[in-house]
């Protein structure tokens, strides 16, 4: 399974603050994706080492993917909406230079709208006019000359928009929500942003089973197996996200996650950016964690695999072969936990018991000591007689 982690911008551990440096850094580290992040406006300064890391993504695969403005009121006024897009053309260009295959983009409050299938159509219209200013950007085909300096434009596809999961009640972006417009709207695809929607289903991924369901849900409804991710950490209230944390301080765990990529994954491509205020240190501890589950994986394949070759060599089924290791297994269980209570009724002994049972101790291993005393005199003792010969004995009368 392709699966690709990195961090939503430069690693904080990156001694450089330029994006191709973090680059380097994030290589250096195994991961192989990150996310520009161009939230605000644009500085032209920064176009240089934008098309550097555009070279490097080019020559090296490294997947590169920016982040548009974080406040969009696609569903605002014309005066709201015209300064959303606005910023988004910004992030169009970084995309093209940097060779991006995602721009993330968020589409806004719902404001005077009402959710439901007139909405969704609105914002899959706006949509499709950014995904056709997306593709006017990479330019036309016979242009290649115009873009010597950018090889990519046309040996690759243009920028896939990319839409967001919210994690606020109050925000266009329920996963029914953008599933349904970027299942009608060619070059978009959903951002599944986990922590928004455990935060916006009141904690609602709790097991692999949760993610599980999930992603059939993305794939009937959507289709395909490339996937687009966020994953951190996250306090909610209400349904509604408050902010970021770093992974082992939330509720939402990607153990279960690593778990249901493990053992179900297989058929998906999938790329997850961690957005974790930890960023590159929680996207490294969740390749640790993906890897776990498939060590595990692998683990109980290798002992399904050695007691079914045990079964046919003892001539019994398999499954009685496992029920025999789950009585062994829970004779063992029983039996740590006899010696965990042993241990946890000493430790929660008073001072004053533990002094009056040492005490007993004592008595009784002195008494112990003065009865093995009193035999082993007895047995001097008994060894000491000498044989005598008294006149009245008659049994010796005949010898003399």
């Amino acid at each position: 399974m392709p699966l690709k982690l990195g961090p939503a911008g430069v690693p904080l551990s990156c001694k450089g603050r330029t994006i191709v440096e973090g680059m380097d850094d994030i290589t250096v580290l195994g991961l192989e994706t990150m996310e520009i992040q161009t939230v605000r406006q644009v500085q032209p300064h920064h176009f240089d080492q934008y098309w550097q890391a555009g070279i490097l993504s080019h020559k090296t695969d490294f997947e590169m993917n920016v982040h548009g403005p974080y406040y969009g009121e696609l569903l605002g006024s014309r005066r709201e909406r015209n300064r959303t897009l606005s910023k988004m053309e910004s992030s169009m260009q970084v995309g093209k230079i940097v060779n991006a295959r995602h721009m993330v983009c968020h589409v806004g409050p719902y404001g005077e709208h009402d959710p439901g299938a007139d909405t969704n159509e609105e914002v899959a219209n706006i949509l499709a006019g950014v995904v056709e200013r997306v593709k006017s950007i990479w330019g036309q085909e016979g242009e290649e000359e115009d873009y010597a300096a950018f090889p990519w434009v046309h040996e690759a596809e243009p920028t896939l928009v990319a839409v967001e999961t919210s994690g606020q009640q109050e925000l266009w972006g329920t996963v029914e929500e953008v599933l349904e417009v970027c299942n009608h709207v060619p070059g978009t695809v959903p951002v599944l942003n986990m922590a928004h929607i455990h935060a916006r289903g009141h904690g609602r991924l709790k097991t692999s089973e949760d993610y599980a369901e999930l992603f059939d849900q993305a794939r009937d409804t959507f289709g395909g197996k490339t996937f687009y991710t966020h994953f951190a950490g996250v306090e909610h209230r209400m349904g509604n996200a408050q902010h970021y944390t770093q992974i082992k301080k939330s509720d939402l765990k990607f153990e279960p996650f690593a778990e249901y990529l493990a053992e179900e994954g297989d058929w998906m491509d999938i790329t997850i950016i961690s957005d974790s205020p930890l960023l590159e240190h929680d996207a490294m501890y969740m390749v640790q964690h993906y890897d776990k589950a498939r060590q595990r994986l692998l683990e109980i394949r290798a002992r399904d695999e050695r007691r079914m070759k045990l079964a046919a060599e003892s001539g019994i089924d398999v499954e009685e072969l496992a029920r025999r290791e789950k009585e062994q297994a829970e004779a063992r269980k029983q039996s740590l936990e006899s010696d965990k209570e042993k241990i946890v009724a000493e430790m929660s002994k008073t001072p004053a018991q533990k002094k009056i049972e040492a005490k007993k101790a004592e008595e009784a291993k002195k008494a112990e000591e003065a009865k093995k005393a009193e035999k082993k005199s007895a047995k001097k003792k008994d060894d000491g007689k000498m044989m005598s010969f008294d006149d009245d004995n008659e049994e010796f009368d005949d010898l003399f």
